[in-house]
């Protein structure tokens, strides 16, 4: 049964203070002596093993909680966007179509901490198709939209609660907030022959009848694989139906029936179509002088300067209806406060004894527990990490013993920055 009086920020204030026990009865909270009341579907106390401030508005610790299944041990940092610049941004790779572990991106970028983010195309069941490496949802690094999202059946992970989507986000506005959001993307193609929409941007799968752009942010990675699976079936055949154009500095340069491979220069924009995609497509030739125009709009305001995909598990205090109750496995999450302020970013231990895990409802409402009004679900299992660069210390490293013994590399992560801007 989940508690619903909880006093929700208590939890990670005691953890910022450095107290150590959180056990009470339900619906009451103890400040004066350092305990509190879990949220979990457990209703197991949460016991602070460890935490330090890592910088001003940024906090680092350890927790555990014991559950039917076991002791599991999570991690968790705060991070106060009030403070003088404390800030959030996404940790990537030099391209979209390529992975790279948490420590390193967290080290390259300049962030004090880091934690991984998106489900990503990992692996293939097409022959001959390699696994691009990229996200499935929406990117938005220091204020540059990089990719959309594959349509939802293409997706990578859990099942989604209902009424979510691939293009759901945890991302931060100009206002310096954070925010759960959904994005969809603006675009066209326009030539003298028409005007033809965009249904994606920089994405390893298309919707089926649609037409993508790629630019040079995409990498060198192929893009057939953009034109496999379906709206239906991920594991669909690839489109025999297909048709490829690129464009420079907005004109046709080269046509061709299949899609490519290879680094794309700045000046330069591919465009794929697969079935009446590809049909439109096909009207274009060489020398046809092209404008491809993209955006990605958010359903909130304002702006969003960064943005992540996550599965939303938690909104306005309350777990989602439909979350999984049953599978347990190493998870990581990350969640805002009521105002968009302070924002919670948990990872799970991944080895054990240590890894009896959580179900995704579970998760719901440790972040509800942590303070957190809203929430996604982030890549779990081999993916989880968490990278933190303590004072005194050089480089940022991993410290939750990811499952697979050593770091996975994976798409994206979240990073908390310290006098960035």
């Amino acid at each position: 049964m989940r508690s619903s009086h909880l006093v929700r920020p208590t939890l990670a204030l005691l953890l910022a203070a450095g107290l150590s026990t959180l056990a009470t009865p339900t619906g009451t909270a103890q400040a004066a002596t350092g305990t509190a009341t879990s949220a979990s579907t457990t209703d197991s106390p949460i016991t602070v093993i460890s935490t330090e401030e890592l910088a001003p508005g940024v906090t680092y610790g350890s927790f555990q909680v014991t559950t039917p299944r076991g002791v599991t041990v999570g991690y968790l940092l705060t991070a106060d966007l009030r403070k003088n610049k404390v800030s959030l941004d996404l940790l990537h790779p030099d391209s979209i179509a390529q992975r790279e572990v948490v420590s390193a991106m967290t080290n390259a970028q300049g962030a004090i901490a880091g934690v991984n983010g998106d489900f990503f195309n990992i692996s293939e069941t097409h022959a001959g198709v390699a696994p691009t490496g990229s996200a499935s949802g929406p990117e938005i690094a220091d204020g540059e939209e990089l990719k959309f999202a594959v349509p939802n059946a293409q997706r990578f992970g859990p099942g989604l609660a209902p009424g979510t989507s691939t293009r759901d986000v945890f991302g931060v506005g100009v206002n310096g907030k954070a925010r759960v959001d959904t994005l969809t993307l603006a675009g066209e193609v326009r030539s003298a022959k028409g005007t033809i929409p965009l249904g994606g941007l920089n994405q390893y799968a298309l919707p089926v009848g649609g037409v993508g752009v790629f630019t040079s942010a995409w990498g060198t990675a192929s893009r057939v694989r953009s034109t496999c699976g379906s709206d239906t079936s991920r594991n669909d055949p690839c489109s025999t139906h297909t048709y490829e154009v690129t464009v420079r500095d907005g004109v046709v340069t080269s046509v061709s029936p299949t899609p490519g491979a290879g680094a794309i220069p700045d000046d330069t924009q591919v465009l794929v179509g697969r079935e009446g995609g590809a049909d439109a497509l096909d009207d274009l030739v060489v020398g046809d002088r092209v404008r491809v125009d993209e955006k990605l709009v958010s359903v909130g305001k304002p702006k969003l300067t960064f943005a992540v995909g996550g599965a939303p598990i938690l909104r306005d205090g309350q777990p989602l209806a439909g979350l999984d109750t049953k599978t347990a496995a190493v998870r990581s999450a990350a969640g805002v406060s009521p105002d968009g302020t302070t924002v919670y970013l948990v990872a799970l231990a991944g080895r054990a004894p240590a890894s009896a895990g959580f179900t995704i409802a579970e998760l719901a409402d440790l972040m509800r527990a942590f303070g957190a009004d809203a929430a996604v679900n982030l890549d779990g299992g081999g993916s989880t990490t968490v990278a933190v660069r303590e004072p005194g210390q050089a480089a940022a490293t991993a410290r939750n013993n990811p499952s697979d013994g050593a770091e996975r590399a994976v798409a994206n992560g979240i990073g908390i920055f310290v006098g960035r801007h």
